[in-house]
């Protein structure tokens, strides 16, 4: 057994759990909350199911070894919580911000060092204090601090289980592993008075790239990076059975489907809403190659979300690529596209999103939304209604009329987007519950309440078991699902009729 799964065994052993075999798995460690960690064939290890999970039910939750917010979400969310609002920065270092005294309290002791360390710096080495930078001086700082027993450490919170954390950085490329040396050497300077292995730090670096989490509030957006090691054992699929989420900064991973004994527990690593070949230039960072069910599927579906539509605007057919013929032909009706004039017209897109996108980071909204209409009529002649780059589209749309306070339109593309999210995404996947909720807050806005609760009721169907029930999140989401069933039943008993 390998030196991690040993000093997982001894630390697990110690609390009066169970060292178990697990059929077709090996031999595994099966914790209270009924895991184990164990060997599957062609991943390396995992974390398997030792006895039955139902859906919505939390599979393990962990705090993180070490975390720091995003750059650009400095001064807008608590370094210990991730919570917004009331914050206060710290008035030595200048660089952490706190929601109060009890989150500061808890973060106290790591803080202490790390401010030290980084009041001790230049202004202009400050800047240099990237949010992977910090988190690397805080775990290093976490470390010291377990190692002198100034804090706890336990089975799923100890160093042992980073440093058994894959690197891969035999694979990393030459100009990154140059990368790697000159952060540990910055870390070194920020933190002088610790005897540092270079080499270490380095390999850590690369042991962020593919084993670190986004840590994101209820609605997906990224707050800041987190390195949770047992989490981490988690392998990837692209038609996973459990999906990871974030509570403040704690990560919670739930099962999606029921899960029998002996399953192995897997998460998305990435957007799986893409092609085969997307999704696997994404995986890239990771260094292996997904062989999912998915994966190892005909280009149907490929062709689907790759999106180009039949000629005949009347089929509605897709586009499969006839490589013999230098065209596309509809799988439908067999109906040819020249590749020339696909070419022609995704380089007329081109241009035109590279206009828009200009537009878009300089803020003019009314102009971005504007192209991008143009552009949404381009795809539709182009693509079909499922084309993940028409999605792509009609999203960007949705949050330019959602900043621009125009409602009306915003709900239109808002809904426009359901349909294709419930065909490129699993029933119970966040994106989905989360688009129906976004659909019932635009429905309830513009008083088309019997459509607020139908959109709303089908977002909790799937948040209650993606984002569980008792967090402040999902709360607000059952009073405005309650708010909207007294209304509808209001407007049914005086006789009032919807016009949406």
């Amino acid at each position: 057994m390998a030196v991690w799964a040993e000093q997982l065994q001894r630390e697990l052993a110690g609390r009066g759990l169970a060292v178990a075999s697990v059929p077709g798995k090996g031999r595994g460690l099966v914790a209270a909350r009924g895991l184990a960690v164990a060997s599957v064939p062609g991943k390396g290890r995992g974390l398997v199911a030792a006895r039955s999970f139902f859906p919505g039910e939390v599979i393990i939750c962990q705090e993180p070894y070490a975390s720091t917010p995003n750059r650009i979400s400095v001064g807008s969310s608590c370094d210990h919580c991730f919570a917004s609002g009331n914050l206060r920065k710290c008035s030595v270092c200048r660089v952490a911000w706190y929601c109060g005294s009890v989150c500061q309290k808890e973060e106290w002791k790591l803080h202490q060092l790390e401010c030290q360390a980084i009041s001790a710096l230049t202004e202009e080495r400050k800047k240099m204090l990237t949010p992977t930078i910090r988190l690397m001086v805080k775990l290093i700082l976490r470390r010291k601090l377990q190692s002198e027993k100034a804090i706890p450490s336990s089975a799923t919170d100890n160093y042992d289980l980073v440093d058994a954390l894959e690197s891969h950085i035999s694979k990393v490329d030459d100009n990154q592993l140059v990368l790697y040396a000159q952060m540990a050497n910055l870390v070194q300077l920020i933190l002088p008075s610790i005897e540092l292995d270079l080499k270490e730090i380095a390999h850590t670096f690369s042991k962020f790239a593919c084993n670190a989490h986004t840590i994101c509030d209820p609605e997906l957006r990224p707050l800041g990076t987190g390195l949770f090691p047992a989490i981490s054992i988690i392998n990837h699929s692209c038609v996973p059975n459990a999906v990871l989420l974030f509570e403040g900064r704690t990560a919670y991973v739930r099962a999606l489907q029921p899960l029998s004994s002996n399953t192995e527990v897997s998460i998305s690593y990435i957007e799986t809403a893409a092609t085969t070949l997307k999704r696997h230039n994404d995986l890239k960072q990771y260094f292996f190659t997904c062989t999912c069910p998915r994966c190892i599927k005909d280009s149907e579906e490929d062709a689907l979300l790759e999106g180009y539509r039949c000629k005949d605007q009347k089929c509605d057919g897709f586009l499969l690529p006839d490589s013999g013929k230098k065209a596309y032909t509809c799988q439908k009706c067999s109906i040819s596209r020249d590749e020339e004039e696909v070419k022609k017209v995704s380089s007329e897109i081109l241009l035109l999103s590279d206009k828009a996108s200009s537009f878009l980071s300089s803020g003019n909204n009314s102009e971005a939304g504007s192209v991008y209409k143009t552009i949404e009529q381009l795809e539709q002649k182009h693509y079909h209604s499922f084309s993940t780059t028409l999605l792509h589209t009609r999203e960007t749309l949705l949050k330019i009329y959602m900043e621009l306070q125009d409602w009306q339109t915003a709900l239109m593309y808002c809904r426009l987007t359901i349909p294709v999210y419930e065909r490129v995404y699993p029933p119970f996947h966040p994106m989905v519950g989360l688009q129906f909720y976004t659909c019932g807050k635009l429905e309830w806005l513009l008083e088309y309440t019997e459509d607020a609760l139908k959109s709303l009721t089908r977002a909790a169907d799937v948040l209650r078991i993606t984002h569980g029930t008792q967090s402040q999140f999902m709360k607000e989401l059952f009073g405005k699902l309650e708010e909207a069933r007294a209304e509808v039943s209001f407007r049914l008993s005086s006789g009032d009729e919807q016009i949406s």
